[in-house]
């Protein structure tokens, strides 16, 4: 198995495609879709509506409803765009010359350009952020050589990587006091481990059959983690241990998004590493009491 080592990663290796108009509607097709598969509901809007997207954001004064009448237009200009370079591919197949001036490529590349203007109001499934990043990368694989794209996302998986570890440090560290959860560091590392390999694999590989049952498996046994009881314990401290429970479920869940997106939620990452540190103040201030 091929590797390629960026930023402290070493990450699986996939030769990219030949650089043709045809490798291009695939990767587009394949960006478009695992988009709309990590972003909120009800944005996925044909590109044949475009103009009433368009119509229905310019009309909206309330901000809350024009950010997601701003979602729905990104998501009707980028498939608008996969539709045109559909129909290119179609048409070159007939033998016909698509030359990279063609009106149709640019008009395909300002819909991808007006998208990634309004990827900003789009939220992730989880509701937490956006994930611009994922917005931008239909835009860059049009816009480079195929081979210089490919390269680009080893450099946002290792990132993702190191959220991922990020997250999986942070609550080791901030259970490490408890001797509760003595217990929970193997867990957590078998999930990172998983994660990790899990963000490097491409859905279309054969090794995902392996890959994506450890993860689920990792994340299940995590999930299942309890800490220990002791009989008559305080209220305030069960409650404590609750909270724990609830922030390292919060934890799977953050790195289960990254990773199946492949891209890091810096905003995300950064808040749940707060409350990590927050839930450590309490737990010591709880111990003194004790």
């Amino acid at each position: 198995m091929e590797r390629v080592y960026y930023d402290g990663y070493w990450i699986k290796f996939y030769a990219p495609p030949a650089d043709t108009l045809n490798a291009k509607r695939q990767l587009i097709t394949a960006l478009t879709r695992r988009l709309f598969n990590h972003v909120e509901h009800g944005i996925n809007i044909p590109g044949v509506r475009l103009n009433e997207a368009h119509q229905a954001y310019e009309a909206e004064n309330e901000p809350a409803h024009k950010r997601v009448k701003g979602a729905m237009l990104a998501g009707a200009l980028f498939n608008r765009a996969t539709d045109i370079i559909t129909k290119l591919v179609e048409i070159q197949t007939l033998g016909v010359e698509i030359a990279s001036d063609n009106a149709l490529l640019r008009e395909c590349g300002r819909c991808l350009q007006e998208a990634l203007s309004l990827g900003k109001l789009v939220l992730h499934r989880s509701g937490e952020e956006g994930i611009d990043e994922l917005w931008g990368e239909p835009l860059h694989a049009f816009s480079i050589p195929v081979d210089l794209f490919f390269e680009s996302r080893y450099i946002k998986i290792a990132a993702t990587m190191q959220d991922i570890d990020r997250i999986a440090n942070a609550i080791v560290e901030n259970f490490q006091d408890d001797p509760d959860f003595t217990g929970l560091p193997p867990f957590v590392q078998k999930l990172a481990e998983a994660a990790r390999r899990k963000a490097e694999t491409l859905q279309t590989d054969p090794l995902i059959f392996r890959v994506w049952p450890d993860f689920v498996v990792a994340s299940e046994s995590l999930l299942t983690f309890r800490p220990v009881i002791h009989p008559g314990m305080s209220l305030e401290y069960g409650r404590l241990q609750e909270e724990g429970l609830r922030l390292i479920g919060h934890g799977q869940a953050i790195i289960s998004d990254i990773s199946r997106a492949r891209t890091p939620m810096p905003k995300t990452t950064r808040e749940y590493i707060e409350a990590l540190a927050a839930y450590r103040r309490k737990f010591k201030e709880e111990s003194l009491r004790s």
